[in-house]
């Protein structure tokens, strides 16, 4: 009787839930942008997505002792994101004014607020479901940008389910802990050097490529765990790459990630008084939100070997199949979709 791994079991549930149509997309929040151009005076930017209905659903008010002046543009981008830009005009300035957007309540989305002010200073805040408005702060402190930017990193690797399925593919191929602590820090480290690289300017990356490269490196790691188990029967085990130097694999592709991460911060923008702050709490949140996910996987595979002690329960032979085949066939659909999108 062969019973079956609870990582395979766990990563086949996994893939199969990240597959879902509603998690298949990356977290893709409303942005509501004032830059101040004269005291009192501000250029407005509105932009959501026109898919799942957002765009009819939030409507942003324009905060109280405030008034639009002038039309108001709109155009689409891509035939799935409307932007709108108006200019605000509000005695006194913008700080301890309530900023709301109407109908958020009734979606599963954020939405981002920026203002940047003449000093150039910035104050970026979050409005969920749960909490639809905010007071705008007279100047931002450097806790706000601490506690915006560690959230806005939480929230995007949690919802970046690409991401995830390449942890969890690196989680199943590492055996050891020292090389799982190893593997996962080259990871982080190759990610922070990216991400800073490209919201500093000194790289720039067409997003599309890069969404498309990272489905494949998840495609890659997918067939390295398929052929695993013979691997490590035979003699082409000391001459496989990903089982020799696991690390060296996780920095690759981490490059990689980073200049995903960084497509989604420039869709928020950095405070220019508070760059360094804000990158470094972007990260500090996205390895938060990677390590409540390693420690989920991990309590997900002690629950499934206590239930098959407890139940015993027979599996096939190939078992071991499901985990790599669920997660490549994801990343094929993925890749097939995002090469075909550019």
């Amino acid at each position: 009787m062969i019973r079956a791994r609870p990582a395979s079991l766990v990563a086949a549930l996994a893939a199969a839930l990240l597959a879902s149509p509603a998690l298949a997309h990356r977290l893709s929040p409303a942005f509501f942008g004032l830059t101040e151009t004269a005291p009192g005076i501000y250029a407005v930017q509105w932009k959501v997505s026109i898919s799942g209905g957002l765009a009819s659903a939030l409507e942003p008010k324009v905060p109280q002792g405030c008034s639009l002046t002038g039309d108001v543009r709109t155009y689409v981008v891509n035939e799935d994101v409307r932007f709108q830009h108006g200019t605000m005009s509000c005695a006194g300035g913008i700080g301890g004014r309530e900023f709301k957007v109407d109908g958020l309540e009734l979606t599963q989305t954020d939405v981002l607020l920026r203002v940047d002010y003449l000093d150039g200073s910035a104050s970026n805040q979050r409005l969920t479901p749960t909490d639809p408005s905010v007071v705008i702060p007279e100047r931002p402190s450097a806790l706000e940008v601490i506690r915006t930017y560690t959230v806005l990193g939480i929230g995007h690797i949690l919802g970046g389910v690409d991401h995830l399925l390449i942890v969890l593919a690196l989680l199943l191929l590492v055996r050891g802990i020292g090389r799982l602590v190893a593997t996962v820090t080259a990871f982080t480290l190759a990610h922070s050097v990216t991400l800073a690289a490209a919201t500093l300017g000194f790289v720039h990356v067409p997003p599309a490529p890069v969404e498309a490269t990272i489905a494949l490196s998840i495609l890659f790691l997918a067939s390295e765990l398929a052929r695993q188990p013979f691997a490590s029967s035979s003699a082409d085990a000391r001459a496989d790459l990903t089982t020799r130097f696991p690390w060296l694999v996780a920095f690759s592709f981490g490059l990689l990630h980073g200049f995903g991460f960084a497509g989604a911060l420039s869709e928020v923008g950095v405070p220019q008084k508070a760059v360094p702050l804000a990158l470094l709490f972007f990260n500090v949140g996205v390895e938060i939100g990677q390590l409540l996910f390693i420690a989920f996987v991990f309590a997900a595979i002690a629950l499934a070997r206590q239930a098959l002690r407890r139940f015993a329960m027979p599996q096939p032979a190939w078992s071991w199949r499901v985990s790599p085949y669920a997660i490549g066939s994801v990343a094929a659909f993925w890749a097939i979709q995002r090469i075909v999108a550019f």
